[in-house]
């Protein structure tokens, strides 16, 4: 392979990798691993740029910075200096690791204030090696001697950046130096409790979160001081419970690497595909990578593992499919088991055959979901997963069966620029929103927009602060009152038949079911004025044992399940009870079908791109500068909910309509992954496409 020559001498080099290999080093690799086997490696896959282990806890190479532990197997070398050189030699952009959130026993004895101290009062040693000590991400371990380490890497090596891990810290500090900032600050003592209506709590949100923005511009404009070119590359970001603003994420990092690197527990496949959308949603058009391991991301951390070929791929091709180009990162440069080479060198191959398909320019969804931070932090806190996010990945999963194509959007970026391409968007419990956010969420709707939301929603003000009634009461036509019902047994929702004797296309497919399960958690509310008829219908909770009293007391309620209104030319669906959380809980088909169906009546118009067969995909529709490309992620699998994956099942036949854009001309359209001719026509400016049985991953490519 003869990759272009380096570009570290451009500031927009950021956009030029396609894939990326990280390389972290372990403290015994100097001398005792081949990196002449890696630079081959990264020769055989085609990597463009490069991640290497180079100091923080562990530094490999000769650094002159006291304090700055040096493997003590590094001797005379340079590992790090010698692989920034083979990468070079390659062609390849490079950029150095850094890891501060640890040191060893002589930074304590030097620097004892330099070290996180719990809620005790107590220096903490690090959990996984008692040897090492904790280090405050606050304090001026980073501030000072991080940048020190920062700053002399860039002038020894003048790479490309530096990227950063567990750089935010390992949890609260109590040490000297944040309870002074903080105090500095906000006039507060450091908080001791999660209560989210205590003052000091938000505030210590606020202040981290501000503090480490800090120390990511400071160490940027260290490094720019040295190369102009280069910038520092924060590991951080993602969805809904990630600590730091993804909005101004977005507007710092040139480019971003999502570290999702598996799945682990009951996570589904998708996820890696969520991961591109969160980060997208902020990011826009700039270059991201999905970081993924070769390794089982489990609690307990087999991190010389290696998982089955088949799991490696589903997790990248889903990740691919929602606009990250692929990162591998190895841990330990003594490759132990060599399974994983050869997927990845497939992996690599098919994505640099067909890159110019893969330079995403924008998506062409219609439909957007909407995932916001600062729900999670001031209203869900300590709960933020059970109360914000499974209500998330709920709608997630419901969208997925449903084949809808769609992208995700950040709450503080609902102006009307940013929305502007989207038709329909989701709330799935998005409980804290400010007045302004919820203004531009009318002027969406009156512009003609539709939206979905549930439980919740717009109940809170930015700050968790509840309100008399939802900010979006006027939207909803529903008013709250007064009560938050929780965990509700053995209630049901009436499916109800319309003034004419038929059903509201919301309940299509559940008309000969009469009843369907409930939500667990119930808002009470009242419309805002007479509904006609509404096809939901609260069944209130009645005993489940003994067996023969479970018979419900009130069969029938005018209490409904839904509010459906036409609001100008666009639509709104409002389900006061927690719909999709249940259905992520207990994944009924009826709650998978209501959400289906709220989405399609509230949309009202068909979809880019529609798929259609027996099975289950993941889908996006995505154009480049001269193309258009249709991704089908086949994660029809008994372990999809459950990994890792053991073989992939090829699926049946599928048949997809793709809405060409106005005035293009299909020059020409094939299949990516078989490599096929793809056989088609076009009517109305819609193109048909016959699939055949798909294994993991097929891309339908559209050149004009």
């Amino acid at each position: 392979m003869a990759l272009a020559a380096p570009q570290a001498a451009k500031a927009d080099w950021y956009d030029r990798p396609m894939r990326w290999a990280q390389l972290t080093l372990v403290e015994d690799d100097p001398g005792n691993y081949d990196p002449k086997f890696w630079l081959d490696y990264f020769r055989r896959t085609h990597s463009d740029a490069a991640c290497l282990s180079a100091g923080g806890c562990v530094a490999y190479y000769p650094t002159k910075i006291p304090l700055h532990y040096r493997s003590k197997f590094l001797g005379d070398k340079d590992s790090f200096g010698e692989l920034v050189a083979g990468c070079r030699a390659l062609g390849m952009n490079v950029i150095a690791r850094t890891d501060p959130h640890a040191v060893h026993q002589d930074v304590y004895d030097a620097h004892a204030d330099w070290i996180a101290v719990d809620a005790a009062g107590q220096k903490r040693r690090h959990w996984a090696d008692p040897s090492l000590w904790v280090t405050c991400a606050l304090g001026p371990y980073n501030f000072e001697f991080m940048t020190q380490v920062t700053a002399e890497i860039m002038r020894m090596y003048k790479i490309d950046g530096i990227f950063s891990n567990r750089w935010e810290g390992s949890g609260m500090c109590y040490c000297e130096h944040c309870q002074r900032n903080f105090k500095q600050a906000s006039g507060l003592e450091l908080p001791r409790s999660a209560n989210l209506q205590d003052e000091a709590r938000r505030q210590y949100i606020v202040w981290k979160e501000a503090r480490l923005f800090e120390l990511w511009r400071l160490w940027d404009a260290e490094i720019k001081k040295i190369n102009p070119a280069a910038s520092f590359i924060a590991n951080a970001g993602g969805g809904a419970l990630s600590p730091l603003d993804m909005k101004t994420i977005g507007e710092l990092a040139p480019t971003l690497f999502a570290d999702r690197q598996a799945r682990h527990g009951t996570m589904p496949p998708w996820s890696n595909g969520k991961n591109g959308k969160e980060y997208t949603a902020t990011l826009g058009k700039k270059a991201i990578a999905g970081i993924f391991s070769m390794g089982v991301e489990e609690q307990y951390r087999w991190k010389d593992s290696v998982q089955s070929a088949d799991e490696i791929r589903m997790w990248v091709a889903d990740g691919v499919a929602h606009n990250l180009r692929p990162w591998f990162t190895k841990f330990n440069g003594k490759v132990i088991d060599h399974r994983w080479t050869k997927v990845i060198e497939e992996l690599y191959g098919w994505h640099y055959r067909n890159e110019k398909y893969l330079r995403n320019e924008r998506s062409v969804a219609r439909v957007a979901m909407v995932y916001s931070q600062q729900t999670a932090n001031f209203y869900g806190g300590a709960k933020a997963r059970e109360k914000v996010e499974d209500h998330a990945l709920g709608f997630y999963q419901a969208l997925i069966e449903a084949r809808i194509p769609f992208d995700m959007v950040h709450d503080r970026k609902l102006d009307a620029a940013s929305i502007a391409q989207y038709k329909t968007l989701i709330f799935p419990n998005i409980a804290a929103l400010s007045t302004e956010q919820c203004r531009q969420i009318s002027e969406f709707v009156q512009r003609g927009g539709s939206i979905v939301a549930t439980h919740e929603t717009s109940l809170y003000d930015e700050w968790g602060v509840r309100r008399a009634d939802f900010g979006l009461s006027h939207l909803f036509g529903a008013s709250y009152a007064g009560k938050v019902e929780t965990n509700v047994h053995n209630s049901y929702l009436n499916i109800e038949k319309n003034a004419t004797g038929g059903y509201h296309p919301l309940v299509r497919g559940l008309e000969e079911a009469t009843r369907i399960i409930n939500g667990a958690n119930w808002v009470q509310t009242r419309a805002n004025q007479p509904l006609a008829n509404p096809p939901l219908t609260q069944v209130p909770s009645y005993p489940d044992l003994p067996m023969e009293q479970v018979f419900a007391r009130v069969p029938h309620t005018d209490t409904p399940g839904v509010y459906l209104r036409e609001v100008g030319a666009g639509r709104v669906v409002y389900f006061p009870f927690d719909l999709d959380r249940t259905f992520w809980e207990v994944l009924s088909a009826d709650h998978a079908l209501l959400l289906r169906n709220g989405v399609a009546w509230a949309h009202n118009e068909p979809q880019p791109l529609v798929v259609e067969g027996r099975g289950m995909f993941d889908v996006s529709l995505w154009v480049q500068k001269n193309s258009l490309a249709a991704h089908l992620v086949n994660l029809t699998n008994p372990m999809m909910m459950k990994g890792p994956v053991r073989e992939i099942l090829p699926s049946p036949p599928q048949v997809v309509r793709i809405t060409l854009p106005k005035g293009s001309r299909s020059k020409a359209v094939k299949f990516l992954v078989s490599g096929r001719a793809a056989e088609h026509r076009v009517e109305g400016g819609v193109m048909m496409v016959k699939v055949p049985p798909v294994g993991l991953h097929e891309v339908i490519a559209v050149d004009f």
